[in-house]
Order: C-alpha cells, then structure tokens, then sequence
C-alpha cells in the first residue's frame, strides 16, 4: 500500500547529512542591532527638538510621542550592549571544565546554553553521568560561558538506578 503513513525523521535530524557540530550564535551579536536602535533614537531626539519644539501649533506629525520613543530606544539599547557577552569557552570547553568538576569518569554528558542575571550572562548547563553502565552518580554543573568559572555543582546518586 503506497499511501500508508510511515513514521521518519526530519531532514535536520538525518544523520547520513550531518555536516559537523553546531556553532551557538555568540551573544555580541546583540551589538548590531543596539547600534541600530541608538541611530533611530538619535534621530527620533533630533526630529522632536527640531521639528516639534519650533511649531507653537504643536504638529501632528512630530510631538512628544518622539522624546518618549527616543528614550525608550535608548533604553532598551543600553540594556543589549550590557548584555553583549562575547562567548569565550564553547560547548566542548564547557564539558572539558563540567568533568573537572563533578569529581568521577563521565560516560555521557550534554551541554545546554542558558542565560543568567538581568544582564543575561551566558553559561553553560552541563549534565553528567558517570561511566558505569548504568550510570550510579550524574552531575548538574553551570560553568559561565565568559570566564570559564564554575558557578554551581551539584552531584548525586543517579535515583534511576
């Protein structure tokens, strides 16, 4: 029967087509659009002092609606160049340092990139299991993604087993 439904995987999930590791975006990336967002406000800021302030009738076309998009394109500018980190430990590196950390042979591990703080300091979830199988100890391991420092560790007994 040709039109019986058949469970596959998707294309990106093909292995056959694998072309190699997946790179995370770097978060400095955030720069360019910060940049993009102080230009428009700096425009916005010159259009309503020069334009809005100049006319007693008070213009429909420019009005304090600029001063208030200004500083909030302002605003929300700073927070993305604040929170620009440039990635300096990658995924593999992150493992390398969870290993360290966890203080037994890992078998398997995985690695999950998270934020943390209001400035959205990148960092690196790493989950441990030992080499026994089944694995008897798994580990939780953040390491911070800028500096390489290990933020928090937390090892126990894999209750699975």
């Amino acid at each position: 029967m040709s039109d019986e439904i058949r469970d596959q995987l998707p294309d990106d999930l093909n292995v056959s087509e694998f072309v190699g590791p997946y790179q995370f975006p770097d978060n400095s990336r955030r720069r360019i659009p910060a940049l993009l967002y102080l230009v428009i406000a700096a425009s916005c800021l010159v259009a309503w002092f020069v334009l809005g302030r100049s006319q007693v009738d008070n213009s429909g076309y420019v009005n304090d609606g600029f001063l208030f998009v200004a500083v909030l394109l302002a605003a929300f500018a700073a927070f993305l160049l604040s929170s620009s980190w440039r990635l300096a430990v990658k995924e593999t590196d992150a493992l390398v340092l969870a290993s360290q950390g966890v203080g037994f042979a890992v078998g398997h591990a995985s690695a999950q990139q998270v934020w943390r703080g209001w400035r959205s300091r990148p960092t690196w979830r790493v989950l441990c299991y030992s080499a026994e199988e089944p694995p008897l100890k798994r580990g939780l391991v953040l390491i911070d993604a800028v500096d390489g420092t290990q933020v928090e560790c937390l090892v126990e007994d894999n209750p699975e087993v």
